[in-house]
């Protein structure tokens, strides 16, 4: 298999000194300094998981012989899915927001799961189906917008309505332009099936800080304000630096119920 990239593992991450630590593994709270002072923090720190479970997140992450993690299948229609047997999250978001390429970086500590990154936009057409061990499964969903199938509004309509086992959606949200006109179409779809989600802010290594702020207080204001089901903290990522992929596998430990202890919802 290939070699992990350089910070995939935590224990690389450990060994960074404090600041670049604390912007790999929490990227938000890099940001709260250059807030206004006064500014409520508080949706920076919901999700705010300690060591321990940063680790026992990364263990489910990482295959072995007693914990294969794998590719199952691609389905274009519900009754070609796998079984709704475990605890499952997906992953939408427009086409080229580089949701393959962060499927990639979660799954980066067990090198043989082929993670097809396509540098055509919308080249992903089909719900591929990845299981982690007996504890839970990942769906990457086709993209939307841009040359996305045509069959895409019916194949994740019916995926979000019948699919009993969907712990949790995530919406990726490209961190450089934000929120677009295709991303509030999936917002008010997975708001009128009563979807619980949660926004993921991509490609953070590309954005200036300033870009990245105005986009992060604009799209939690739009959170708020706007959405019931949505998760009240954003998650920042970059696939290319690792910043924010620690947390987030956290999360979605938490969320499939494989980190019953920390405290979040």
């Amino acid at each position: 298999g290939r070699v992990p990239p350089p910070l995939a593992a935590l224990s690389q991450v450990l060994r960074l000194e404090r600041s670049r630590r604390t912007a790999i593994v929490f990227p938000l709270q890099k940001l709260e300094r250059y807030l206004a002072p006064g500014t409520d923090t508080a949706r920076f720190r919901l999700f705010q998981p300690g060591l321990a479970a940063l680790q026992r997140a990364e263990a489910l992450f990482r295959s072995d012989r007693g914990h294969p993690i794998y590719y199952v299948s691609s389905a274009v229609r519900m009754d070609h899915a796998p079984p709704p047997a475990l605890p499952e999250v997906c992953f939408i978001g427009r086409s080229n927001v580089g949701k393959s390429s962060l499927i990639r970086a979660l799954f980066s500590l067990a090198p043989e799961v082929e993670v097809r990154v396509s540098k055509t936009p919308g080249h992903t057409k089909k719900m591929n189906f990845f299981k982690v061990g007996k504890y839970f499964t990942l769906v990457d969903m086709p993209g939307y917008g841009y040359r996305a199938p045509q069959d895409f509004v019916e194949m994740v309509e019916a995926y979000l309505q019948a699919r009993r086992n969907l712990k949790r959606t995530f919406l990726l949200v490209d961190g450089v332009v934000g929120l677009q006109k295709t991303d509030h179409i999936a917002v008010e779809m997975l708001e009128e099936f009563g979807i619980s989600y949660v926004m993921v802010l991509t490609k953070i290594d590309r954005a200036s800080r300033g870009v990245l702020l105005k986009n992060v207080l604009e799209i939690q204001e739009f959170v708020t304000e706007s959405t019931q089901g949505c998760f009240p903290q954003l998650f920042l990522v970059s696939s290319v630096e690792f910043s924010g992929v620690h947390l987030l596998r956290c999360f979605v430990a938490h969320v499939t119920g494989n980190l019953p202890t920390v405290e979040a919802s």
